[in-house]
């Protein structure tokens, strides 16, 4: 038994020099690739930045309002979202929870548009999606705080690394989703609009996408509320934020800072998922 446990442990499989030496070829010979994918998603966030903090925030307020009241007609979560921004407001945090907000939105508009149509051709191709299933499984239950490393070596220190790290845990959710809205499709829906001669072009857009809507709009949901848990985890990697005040308070053992900003992430999930929330236009 000891001879075979010394034999296991005398010849460990080099997965971590592996790694290394992986990360260390790409880094030295695809830098101007990383380099593009840094600018491009760079001036994403610096964009979105600015429109969000642009409005005085009791515009950005009646704004937000008005966005919810559009989306879910009803006045009880517009209130919410106005006390909720007001809260925010008044606990002088406008300013983290705008750039929190951009990093969640800048996370939604990369994972939807490569999530989405990759969840639709997974469900159109079964072994497509069974071969990525282990690798969705992967990305999801890898321990978050290893994406940063990559994103370190590779983007440096700031907003983007801390986006691509938040993609990386984020994507599985509306692969999955979409996939899931996709193949649930009624088979009398796709036979019919068969039948009645539909290409495939306009059976995706006319027939599965309208079918599987709401599960995509979870799967945006997801990618939401994922996002903003990954802000903390951002921080570590020079993302601004909300993250930001939670690890000083860590680092200083500072209760009430970090029980302030705990709170405002708390109503910043709570309101998204309101104003989000596909079931509220049937309430």
């Amino acid at each position: 038994m000891d001879q075979l446990t010394e034999l296991l442990t005398g010849t460990k499989i080099p997965v971590g020099k592996t790694a290394k030496a992986l990360f260390d070829w790409l880094n030295l010979h695809a830098a101007a690739f990383f380099n593009f994918i840094s600018g491009l998603l760079d001036g994403l966030i610096g964009a979105i930045l600015k429109v969000l903090e642009f409005p005085h925030p009791l515009v950005f307020t009646a704004l937000a309002v008005a966005l919810t009241w559009a989306l879910q007609r009803s006045w009880q979560t517009c209130l919410l979202v106005a006390l909720g921004f007001l809260f925010i407001l008044n606990q002088g945090y406008w300013e983290e929870t705008m750039q929190s907000l951009t990093l969640v939105l800048s996370a939604c508009v990369v994972c939807m548009v490569i999530g989405v149509p990759i969840g639709i051709a997974a469900a159109h191709r079964p072994r497509l999606y069974a071969w990525m299933r282990p690798v969705l499984d992967l990305m999801q239950t890898l321990p978050t705080f290893v994406y940063l490393i990559p994103a370190i070596v590779f983007f440096g220190i700031g907003m983007v690394p801390g986006l691509i790290a938040t993609v990386i845990f984020v994507l599985p959710a509306p692969i999955r989703l979409t996939h899931l809205g996709i193949s649930s499709t009624p088979t009398a829906l796709v036979e019919a609009a068969t039948a009645f001669g539909a290409t495939p072009r306009q059976l995706l857009w006319k027939v599965e996408l309208p079918s599987a809507l709401p599960q995509i709009m979870a799967g945006l949901n997801q990618t939401i509320m994922l996002s903003l848990s990954m802000v903390v985890i951002a921080a570590l990697v020079g993302a601004s934020g909300l993250g930001v005040p939670v690890v000083r308070a860590l680092n200083s053992v500072n209760t009430a800072l970090g029980f302030e900003s705990g709170i405002i992430i708390v109503v910043v999930a709570i309101m998204l998922d309101r104003m989000l929330r596909v079931r509220g236009r049937n309430d």
